[in-house]
C-alpha cells in the first residue's frame, strides 16, 4: 500500500487504517506470522469468523477513538546470560489492528529514518548493517562505541515517544490509539499490571515505534558527522582513534538520558578496537589492511550448545527426527552466518558434529549382540567387531575410534540424512 505525503495532514488516517485493502493485508501478515494466543486465548484460526461478527463493531470504535486494547500477555524468553527477555504476546485482534497500523505509518516515516539504521526495515538486513561497519572500518575507522542501551524495550519513555509521534501524526485519533496501546498493560500469570513505560517486545507495532525513538538518536549523531551502524536497539559508532571515541561517548551519554530519558548500561557499552568486539553475532578481523568477517566466538559456542541439545545422547527420538532437527538448524545458522570466512570452522565443527553422531549410534546399539551384528554389517571383520563389541570404553572414547570411522563414514551419515554445515555452506 502507498501512503501519500499528505496523510499524515489529513483527517482520513483512521479510514485508511480500516479500509478492506489495509485490513485484508494485516489479516494475512498476523495469520502467516501465527504466533501464540493472548489474555483472550482467541487462537489464529478463530479470528476470521470473530472479525465477520464484530468487525464493523471494531472498525467504528477505531474511528470514534473508543477502542481499547487488551492487556498484553507477559511470556519470559531465557537469554544467554542466564537472565529473562519479557515478551509481551498481544491478543490476535490487536495484532491485527497492530499490523494495519504499522503498514500505514510505515511508508510515512521511512522518508525520514536514517540510511544507517538497519532493523525491523523494508529491505534492509543484518547482512547490510554488519557490511556498512565493514565498509567504515575499510575507510579506517578502527575504534568502536559499541553502544548499550539498558533494557530499551522495557524503558522507553511513553510522554517523550508520543511527543516525536506527534510532530508527524497531526491526527489525534491515531496518537491516542498509539499511546492506549502502550498503556494498555500487562497481565503476568493472573496478576494485572500498568505499563507506564516502554513498548512491550512482541507487539507487531513495537519495532516501528522502536525505530521512530531512535531516529532521534540518528539524526543527532549525522548532525555531529559520526559514521555510525544500528540495528534496532544495537549501536555501534565508528572513529578513527581511541580518543576520537572515547571523547564520542562522553559526549554522546548526556544526549541520550536527558534529551531521550533513555539509560545508557555503563557497564556494558564500551570503547574498543573493532577486532574486539560482537555486533549482531559476528566479529571483525583486519587482513593485509582489508576488514574481514568472522564469527564471533559467542556465536560459536552458542550453535554448539544448540547441537548439544540437538544430539544429546540422553534424548530419546528417532533419528529421522534429529536429523530433521540438525538440518533446520544448519541450514538456518548458515545462511545467516554465510558472509562470514569459516571455512576451517565448518570443517571442525562437522568433525566434531559426526562424532556426536556415532556416539549415539553406539549408544543406541546398547547389547554386545546388537553392536556386533550391525559392526559386521557395516563391512568389520568378525574377530574385531567382536572385540569392539565387547568394549568397556565410555561412548565418547569410542565414538573417536577407527573402526567407527570405517562403518560410520561421514556418507553414510548423509544417507542417514543429516546435513552437515560444510555441505550446506558450499551448496550455497
Amino acid at each position: 500500500m502507498i501512503i501519500s505525503k499528505n496523510a499524515t495532514n489529513r483527517e482520513d488516517l483512521p479510514l485508511i487504517i480500516i479500509s478492506k485493502t489495509n485490513l485484508n493485508m494485516a489479516y494475512k501478515k498476523v495469520k502467516a506470522n501465527k504466533g501464540s494466543h493472548g489474555i483472550d486465548k482467541m487462537s489464529i484460526d478463530m479470528m476470521l469468523p470473530y472479525l465477520k461478527e464484530h468487525g464493523n463493531e471494531i472498525k467504528e470504535k477505531i474511528i470514534k477513538g473508543k477502542y481499547k486494547p487488551n492487556p498484553v500477555r507477559r511470556v519470559e524468553i531465557p537469554k544467554e546470560n542466564g537472565s529473562k527477555r519479557h515478551l509481551g504476546i498481544p491478543t490476535v485482534i490487536d495484532r491485527l489492528i497492530q499490523q494495519a497500523i504499522n503498514q500505514v505509518l510505515t511508508p510515512i516515516y521511512e522518508e525520514e529514518f536514517s540510511s544507517n539504521s538497519y532493523g525491523f526495515r523494508p529491505n534492509k538486513s543484518t547482512h547490510d548493517a554488519i557490511n556498512k561497519t565493514k565498509e567504515y572500518i575499510n575507510d579506517g575507522y578502527k575504534y568502536v562505541v559499541d553502544m548499550d542501551l539498558e533494557k530499551f524495550f522495557d524503558k522507553v519513555n511513553h510522554s517523550k515517544l508520543i511527543e516525536v509521534l506527534s510532530r508527524k501524526i497531526k491526527d489525534g485519533r491515531v496518537i491516542s490509539l498509539i499511546h492506549k496501546y502502550l498503556n494498555a498493560g500487562v497481565m503476568i500469570k493472573h496478576s494485572y499490571k500498568d505499563t507506564t513505560e516502554g513498548v512491550p517486545q512482541g507487539g507487531n507495532l513495537s519495532p516501528l515505534l522502536s525505530n521512530i525513538m531512535l531516529n532521534e538518536l540518528d539524526k543527532e549523531l549525522e548532525l555531529r558527522g559520526h559514521k555510525f551502524v544500528r540495528y534496532a536497539d544495537d549501536v555501534m559508532i565508528l572513529c578513527k582513534s581511541k580518543r576520537a571515541a572515547n571523547r564520542v561517548l562522553e559526549n554522546i551519554i548526556p544526549y541520550i538520558e536527558n534529551k531521550l530519558f533513555l539509560k545508557v548500561n555503563r557497564e556494558k557499552t564500551k570503547v574498543d578496537y573493532v577486532g574486539k568486539v560482537k555486533f549482531l553475532g559476528i566479529g571483525y578481523y583486519v587482513y593485509k589492511g582489508e576488514a574481514r568477517i568472522k564469527v564471533h566466538k559467542k556465536s560459536i559456542e552458542k550453535m554448539k550448545s544448540k547441537i548439544r541439545e540437538i544430539t544429546s545422547r540422553r534424548t530419546s527420538i528417532s533419528h529421522e527426527l534429529r536429523a530433521l532437527k540438525l538440518k533446520r538448524y544448519v541450514i538456518g545458522w548458515v545462511n545467516y552466518f554465510k558472509i562470514a570466512d569459516m571455512t576451517n570452522l565448518l570443517k571442525t565443527i562437522d568433525s566434531w558434529l559426526r562424532r556426536r553422531l556415532r556416539q549415539i549410534y553406539w549408544k543406541q546399539w546398547k547389547k554386545t549382540k546388537t553392536k556386533f551384528e550391525r559392526l559386521t554389517k557395516l563391512g568389520i571383520e568378525k574377530s574385531k567387531a567382536w572385540e569392539y563389541a565387547n568394549t568397556r570404553k565410555g561412548y565418547w572414547r569410542i565414538s573417536k575410534s577407527p573402526i567407527l570411522h570405517r562403518t560410520l563414514k561421514t556418507q553414510t551419515l548423509r544417507n542417514e540424512g543429516y546435513l552437515f554445515f560444510t555441505d550446506y555452506y558450499k551448496s550455497i
